[in-house]
């Protein structure tokens, strides 16, 4: 189980470069599901489709939070869901360093009614942006919690991103 904690980044690594010292490398971008882009430019602004937690082409967390799935599943679900939002971010830019600023990262929770732990389980998310970008990877962000998801999926993150043009 993989989570992340606070760096200390020299300013000089890229964000590439800081995934590396995380241990982590971005996925091949996975493909629309449906009728739509995997991301969208509009301006100086990025916008991701919804990022599921794939890894090699499998769902690697199906099911609820709150049943067959803990808060540290979720965790790691929004992790992965985030990481192939940052795929897709370099998809559209050819380098992360072209990220100016993470706007806001928005995520669903497939979860149980009673379960309340999203903001915890959405941290995964955060904590990787938040790692990856330092001070350019401070967002705002959202949570939803849904009890039926595409796909029987774990978790669903949307990134916005500024970007140099």
């Amino acid at each position: 189980m993989l989570r992340i904690v606070e760096q200390n980044f020299t300013q000089d690594l890229t964000p590439e470069q800081r995934l590396e010292e995380l241990g982590l490398e971005l996925p091949p971008v996975s493909g629309a599901v449906g009728a739509y882009a995997p991301w969208m430019q509009v301006g100086n602004v990025i916008y991701t489709s919804g990022q599921l937690p794939w890894v090699d082409g499998d769902l690697k967390y199906t099911g609820k939070m709150g049943a067959e799935l803990t808060v540290q599943d979720g965790y790691q679900a929004f992790l992965l869901s985030a990481l192939n939002g940052l795929a897709q971010l370099q998809d559209a830019l050819g380098s992360l360093n072209r990220v100016r600023r993470i706007l806001r990262v928005e995520g669903t929770a497939h979860t149980t009614p009673d379960f309340t732990e999203q903001p915890a389980a959405l941290d995964g998310a955060s904590d990787l942006v938040n790692a990856v970008f330092g001070e350019r990877g401070r967002h705002t962000r959202m949570i939803y919690s849904d009890t039926a998801m595409c796909l029987n999926c774990a978790t669903l993150v949307v990134l916005w991103a500024e970007v140099e043009i």
